[in-house]
């Protein structure tokens, strides 16, 4: 799993956050996968064992990973990934945004007025 903390990209939970649900909702993490533990995870990308912990939880929240004792954090069964269209066309949205100098906020902005 790839996942980068950038130290311009805000809240460091919200980052690993964000991009755990991405590789979810793209299908890059299936159901049932796995997540590394939370030291594992904490150690790999340099940041307090808490941090991922707060990600993990709101990603359980979200419905998206389920974690229990013992077990470890895996991807829920209610996980569903976009379709590869979907997936593509947010990437090209995303990459468009950046390129004209749009932060997230007006690239959802974006999407809603066409939706």
């Amino acid at each position: 799993m790839i996942i980068e903390i950038s130290p311009t990209g805000g809240n460091p939970s919200e980052q690993i956050s964000d991009q755990i649900a991405g590789l979810i909702t793209t299908g890059a993490l299936a159901r049932g996968d796995r997540l590394p533990s939370v030291r594992q995870l904490a150690t790999d990308l340099q940041v307090a064992p808490g941090t991922v912990a707060k990600a993990y939880r709101s990603l359980e929240a979200g419905g998206l990973i389920v974690s229990r004792a013992g077990s470890g954090s895996r991807v829920s069964d209610q996980a569903s990934p976009v379709s590869p269209d979907v997936a593509r066309a947010a990437r090209r949205l995303a990459a468009s945004s950046r390129e004209d100098g749009l932060d997230l906020g007006d690239a959802i902005r974006v999407l809603r007025a066409v939706w």
